[in-house]
């Protein structure tokens, strides 16, 4: 019995209430064994505070199941309500399918019906970022859905009357990473643009403080003060920096330097807490970052995974597509999967040229790796990103002609991951999907 199904029996009986973001991670950790302090120590939540979410959420289970329920019974109590209750009568949730297609390339539009959610890490995030002074990391390769998961953070806190800002490392020209000064200025100078407030920074900027000390002024005694509520800064592709390590060091200390500043309890502690970050990243950290000035390790970390079997079925049907009611549906799923994976963009162009019928299901199958098939362009550009690193070719070589995991430079693995190559495991890195494999063993064989 999966945790998913006891989630849903949980939400059937305790309608029309339900769990929220904590008490749905408490549920899910504690099914797989968890502590509280293991909780605590995954997710950034002070261990207390969790275990009164638990020794709450387990007092509201005890009242609606009737029977006293711990964090050590809840499996063998929800396995035997299961065997009384038939979920699958529970009525399905009628999909009015849309008129036109959108293109399933980029962030996924706030009103499109193809978003995806991949509990709890949605709801997780909505919660978090309207705490004091909150930072969230979301990590995962490219086109995994980093950036539609970050609007929706954003748009949520908008609807709580907060305002934001969204910037990207990607908009900075080549020479503002040439020096630490010049980087934090143009920072400084972007985030003032986009909550439309003067540009003051040559009222706070004074070299004998240096160009950290002077960005934190500008933020404490500036910009923060001048905005009444609270202001959620998401900043992209921060994996950047990494090629920079000496402008990465201390921006990401600085950071973290923020973090702390809200959590001290002093003096300038309430100004902080008005600051919400989120930082997106697609790999690992692979410059060296001291552990008490690094923001990789504080706040709450979520990494986004692929798709489940059951999420694309459901993204399927949102197309249109039955996928989930039969065997030679289900056979479907995991042709489909092996090929691509639970790669969201990937499954989403499968999804949109099957709706449009400009391909069989056989023909997209048989095609897929070729210059023909409807992933040419993701496939040309990802070979096109790789031919401009020999050693990412050279690494990436011996992974698609291995049938075995391949150790690689921790650098190159990283690099490969965020591209969305490969996947990395205890024992090496393998390539991402079946597509990847086949395409570029063509080239590099």
């Amino acid at each position: 019995m999966s945790v998913e199904e006891a989630l849903a029996m949980v939400d059937t009986v305790i309608k029309p209430e339900r769990l929220n973001a904590v008490q749905e991670l408490v549920l899910r950790q504690c099914w797989s064994g968890q502590t509280y302090q293991e909780i605590a120590d995954g997710s950034g939540y002070d261990a207390d505070y969790i275990r009164v979410v638990g020794s709450r959420l387990w007092h509201i289970l005890s009242e609606v199941f009737g029977e006293k329920i711990t964090k050590n019974n809840i499996r063998s109590v929800i396995r035997d309500r299961l065997r009384e209750v038939e979920l699958e009568e529970l009525p399905e949730v009628e999909l009015e399918l849309p008129t036109e297609m959108e293109l399933p390339r980029g962030v996924v539009p706030l009103n499109s019906s193809f978003y995806i959610e991949r509990p709890p890490n949605d709801s997780l995030c909505y919660e978090t970022v309207l705490q004091p002074g909150a930072l969230i990391r979301i990590k995962a390769p490219r086109q995994m859905g980093k950036t539609s998961l970050m609007v929706r953070v954003l748009d949520h806190a908008r609807s709580s009357g907060f305002r934001t800002v969204a910037l990207s490392l990607q908009q900075a020209d080549a020479n503002v990473f040439t020096d630490l000064e010049r980087f934090l200025q143009w920072f400084c100078a972007t985030v003032t643009r986009s909550l439309e407030l003067p540009n003051r920074l040559a009222d706070y900027w004074d070299d004998i403080f240096g160009s950290s000390g002077n960005t934190t002024d500008y933020f404490e005694n500036y910009l923060l003060k001048e905005i009444d509520t609270p202001v959620v800064l998401a900043l992209d592709e921060v994996n950047l920096l990494f090629n920079y390590p000496a402008i990465a060091t201390d921006f990401l200390g600085l950071l973290r330097a923020w973090y702390e500043k809200a959590k001290y309890g002093v003096t300038g502690s309430t100004i902080w807490q008005k600051l919400r970050l989120i930082i997106i990243h697609s790999t690992d950290v692979y410059i060296t970052l001291h552990i008490h000035q690094s923001p990789f390790n504080v706040g709450l970390s979520i990494e986004l995974p692929e798709f489940t079997n059951a999420q694309v079925q459901e993204l399927a049907r949102r197309h249109g597509i039955d996928w989930g009611s039969d065997d030679s549906s289900f056979d479907q799923v995991s042709l489909i999967m092996a090929k691509v994976g639970g790669n969201p963009c990937l499954l989403r162009v499968a999804l949109y040229h099957l709706r449009r019928g400009d391909v069989t299901f056989e023909e997209l199958l048989n095609s897929a790796a070729t210059e023909s098939g409807i992933y040419h362009d993701d496939l040309r550009r990802k070979w096109w990103n790789l031919q401009h690193y020999p050693q990412l070719v050279a690494a990436y070589q011996k992974v698609v002609m291995s049938s075995q995991p391949v150790e690689l430079e921790q650098k190159l693995a990283f690099k490969l991951q965020s591209l969305g190559l490969v996947q990395l495991h205890k024992q090496g890195a393998v390539p991402s999907c079946d597509l990847y494999r086949q395409y570029f063993s063509t080239y590099l064989g």
